[in-house]
């Protein structure tokens, strides 16, 4: 099977390309230079530079010929700061290169694609009650983008979209996106105790995400489908034990907070995102009410598309352990990059 990727050089496409090239198919990317120094790309794996959206369609439409499937393994998420409107970014990076690649995928006879998504498509459908999407722009672009994907698929073309948790795991010479959850817990080193939410989140590493995409690139799934993915499901303060723990606070207090009780620390933080021109994707006063969740996922689904057991602190350690360091300074990393 050929597979052309876009973003097959970030954390969670150069897994996918592992797996892909380990079970025997030829994966070819488009990607963003620089590499990140030291990271483990796999030498099988064709990789173009540059954006693909300053490519022409008849360009495109000749990296797409031959392949069987389409991995679109790029994007932005809810962590990367835009100005207003920030759904104007959203659409750019995560909505309109689907839109175009899609007819172009068809053309070229690509019968598959395989689209990482977010979790917070499943809590807006699972939890309506919440308003996840009505409240949070970020949210309902992850549901416009499902739109788009479910809208493209006919008799001869199939969409599948992964609903990605929190992910674990670290890539050499890369900053890992842990580092703002430093910049959020840091400031309370100096208190008794840590503040945090009492809901959880759904969980894996980026290992287990490779397998998943290997597994939904695969599959013999015809039409659309959202499948909402996780293999490990910790609340917040078991998460955060781990986390202080390679922080080198092991035992460190965590005290669980009502929503009434975040909101009104999320003045700071919308004040702030006023000053430097930030449109938030998501509402820092509706965000404590997500928190409260437990948004648990079963890992049936991660599981019958291929995901093995890992180890999951040993992953959360070494985010933490690098996000720690690129916090205080100690090393230089790229960033991740919407490509």
């Amino acid at each position: 099977m050929n597979v052309f990727m876009i973003g097959g050089t970030g954390l969670l496409g150069c897994e996918a390309a592992h797996q892909l090239i380990k079970n025997g198919h030829k994966v070819t990317s488009v990607a963003l230079p620089p590499l990140p120094q030291g990271a483990p790309i796999p030498e099988e794996m064709e990789i173009l530079f540059g954006d693909i959206n300053k490519k022409s369609d008849e360009e495109i439409l000749d990296l797409l010929k031959g392949n069987d499937v389409f991995i679109f393994a790029a994007g932005v998420d809810e962590r990367v700061e835009f100005p207003a409107p920030v759904m104007d970014y959203y659409k750019k990076f995560n909505i309109a290169p689907l839109e175009r690649i899609f007819p172009l995928c068809k053309q070229a006879g690509v019968k598959r694609a395989v689209v990482l998504g977010s979790y917070f498509s499943y809590l807006a459908k699972i939890k309506p009650e919440l308003q996840a999407a009505q409240k949070n722009q970020y949210i309902k672009s992850r549901l416009l983008q499902e739109e788009v994907c479910e809208k493209a698929c006919d008799d001869d073309f199939s969409v599948c979209v992964l609903e990605l948790p929190y992910i674990f795991g670290t890539q050499p010479g890369r900053r890992p996106v842990w580092t703002i959850l430093i910049e959020q817990i840091e400031f309370m080193d100096k208190w008794p105790c840590t503040l945090y939410p009492k809901g959880g989140t759904a969980m894996l590493t980026c290992r287990q995400v490779g397998e998943v995409i290997c597994g939904a690139a695969v599959s013999d799934h015809k039409g659309f489908e959202a499948v909402p993915i996780g293999m490990y499901n910790m609340t917040w303060k078991e998460m955060l034990a781990v986390v202080f723990e390679a922080r080198g606070m092991a035992g460190r207090k965590v005290v669980t907070v009502a929503p009434w009780m975040m909101k009104m620390g999320m003045g700071k933080v919308v004040k702030d995102y006023a000053e430097r021109g930030i449109d938030s994707g998501m509402d820092p006063y509706h965000l404590p009410y997500i928190m409260d969740y437990n948004l648990f996922i079963n890992p049936t689904y991660a599981k019958e598309f291929g995901a093995t057991e890992d180890d999951i602190n040993d992953a959360i350690t070494d985010s933490i352990k690098v996000s720690q360091a690129s916090f205080d300074g100690k090393v230089e990393l790229l960033g991740m990059k919407g490509e």
